[in-house]
């Protein structure tokens, strides 16, 4: 093997953008709808980012879809809720940008994808009593995607999380989950899922590496990169962005970059600069341990998101004198993490989102005391594991905690409701269960009088329907979360049928909220508050709209949509400028 070719090559475009989430995308779709030529550079061998990582529901005010279904919503409600969520953190200019272009964003991805989305009505604001708060208007979700039309370029289509789907390569759609758990139940039910699965091994003995039924946040970048390429937008994978260029002008403008592309030095030339849609920090250990007061004091912290995205973005930006924005309510997406062993020998995350709200389950520390509503938003939930604090030898340690019925019903994590079996969740160590309370406390390391104690508490907290420790199932959101036919309140029912169940839960995320300062349209802010010419940041590259609150189902991936759509009109409109 010679040595790898050193020679600078030069290439021109209108709009470079760095990243392939749903963020990058949306810049080059609008840019190259405007009749911009398009480049999007990704570093990794795969194509999609955190968005293909996701559950991928949008939140956008004002959409279509609630009006046709008769619902009212309205930008300056829309505005109310996020000052109220993002409290002194709040931005008015990007509030506005947000509330008065999302609807009008989400159009044109629809017409460019020609995916439909629909309202997620189950689907609440997560803070009601929040002005400008509504239930069932602004989350909404994507229809399935058939992989084909990705051709050959589904293999480099980043999987989703192993643990979120079947068999290595079967995607769950949030709709299908209703279905599964009531496999055996309902007829109708039974039949769909058999259906699905079908399907799937159909196509996997077809030759196919993967199910083609996609859903998700996978299979909404698989709809953005097919009409990418019907725009002719080059997506390139393995390619590194070394740094940014400057033009030679009295005022400094982004002109370009200078990038790796396997082993050769690629000095890209772009007319109308340049997009970073990198994703944020969740994979760099130093600005973890910079903005996440509780890694820097030693605490464990697990990420949902691609290990590769490791403050790029972040630095190319700040070595041309761009801003970071950091005083936010929190500095990440804070999600309940639990490890899953694998067949190789790792362990890969899983997202507790709403399994926590259903009756029959609770969230105790190492001490087997209840700390928190467990009904809460995954966010808020994990900012109270944060706040419970450990000694100086040992960081706390929580858990969740099901009797049977609850398990075999709603599942545990990854452990599956019935009829799925539960053998190998126990025999790999990720579930752990015992007949009685007292024996689970032991399996656990967790005092044993105490969490008789806690779990008796509890019962008789349920056999009243009221939790008067923390308010479990009082608010709407709590509600929607839990079991209408669990009464007198839908999240709160007892522990009392053997064998109990745990799953040892960690602090994590699904992305992260401290990013670069930004203007309405994702212009980058340099160290003066004034915008650098020709240079852009979206998705989580951008520090939160929200301030670092998470009030709603969708934020993340719809400010990807939102910003990523008016950063690449923005560019497109420099050209006439």
């Amino acid at each position: 093997m010679g040595d790898a070719d050193t020679s600078v090559q030069a290439v021109e475009c209108d709009l470079l953008v760095v990243g392939s989430g749903a963020a990058g995308f949306m810049a080059a779709l609008s840019a190259a709808q405007a009749g911009l030529k398009v480049v999007v550079l990704e570093k990794t061998d795969t194509v999609g980012g955190t968005t293909a990582l996701s559950e991928g529901m949008v939140w956008i005010p004002g959409n279509r879809q609630a009006k046709e279904a008769g619902l009212h919503d309205s930008p300056e409600a829309a505005i109310a809720y996020i000052e109220a969520a993002a409290g002194t953190a709040f931005v008015p200019e990007q509030a506005s940008a947000y509330a008065h272009h999302a609807a009008e964003a989400l159009a044109f991805a629809e017409q460019e994808m020609g995916v439909r989305y629909v309202l997620a009505t189950g689907s609440i604001d997560y803070h009601q009593q929040f002005p400008g708060a509504t239930r069932g208007m602004r989350a909404l979700k994507a229809g399935i995607v058939d992989g084909r039309i990705l051709g050959a370029d589904l293999k480099r289509l980043r999987m989703p999380l192993p643990t979120t789907m079947l068999w290595g390569g079967m995607t769950i759609a949030g709709e299908d989950l209703l279905h599964f758990f009531n496999v055996g139940r309902s007829v109708k039910s039974t039949w769909k899922v058999l259906g699905l699965v079908a399907r799937y091994w159909l196509e996997r003995m077809a030759g196919h590496p993967r199910g083609l039924r996609l859903a998700n946040g996978n299979g909404l970048i698989a709809a953005l990169w097919a009409a990418a390429k019907k725009r002719n937008v080059q997506v390139l994978t393995g390619a590194r962005v070394a740094s940014l260029t400057l033009s030679d002008q009295s005022v400094p403008r982004v002109s370009g970059a200078v990038v790796n592309i396997q082993g050769r030095t690629v000095r890209y030339r772009a007319r109308c600069g340049v997009v970073l849609a990198c994703g944020g920090f969740p994979g760099a250990s130093r600005l973890r341990e910079r903005f996440y007061p509780h890694v820097h004091q030693g605490r464990t912290h697990h990420t949902l998101a691609p290990s590769t995205n490791t403050g790029n973005g972040l630095a190319l930006a700040e070595a041309v004198g761009a801003a970071l924005r950091t005083g936010l309510s929190r500095p990440a997406a804070w999600t309940p993490v639990p490890l899953v062993p694998q067949r190789d020998g790792t362990r890969v995350g899983f997202p507790h989102y709403i399994d926590r709200a259903k009756p029959g389950i609770i969230a105790i520390t190492q001490d087997g005391r209840r700390f928190t509503n467990e009904a809460a938003s995954y966010h808020d939930f994990v900012h109270s594991m944060l706040g419970v604090s450990g000694t100086d030898t040992d960081e706390p340690a929580f858990w969740l905690i099901a009797d049977q019925r609850a398990q075999r019903r709603y599942g545990l994590g990854a452990a599956p409701p019935a009829p799925m079996p539960l053998g190998s969740w126990q025999r790999s160590g990720y579930l752990a269960s015992a007949p009685t309370i007292a024996e689970l406390a032991v399996r656990i390391k967790v005092p044993m009088k105490t969490l008789e104690y806690t779990v008796a508490h509890f019962n008789a907290m349920a056999h009243c329907g009221v939790d008067t420790d923390f308010g479990r199932g009082n608010d709407p959101y709590d509600q929607a979360n839990g079991d209408p036919s669990c009464t007198p309140n839908p999240c709160i029912g007892p522990l009392k049928h053997g064998p109990f169940h745990a799953v040892r839960i960690w602090p994590g995320d699904i992305g992260t909220f401290v990013g670069l300062s930004t203007g309405p349209q994702g212009q980058v802010n340099d160290t003066h508050g004034n915008p650098i010419s020709a240079l852009y940041a979206v998705g989580n590259d951008a520090a939160s709209f929200m301030g670092g609150s998470y009030p709603a189902a969708g934020i993340t991936v719809g400010a990807a949509l939102v910003y990523g759509y008016l950063a690449g009109r923005s560019a497109a409109a420099s050209t006439s400028a």
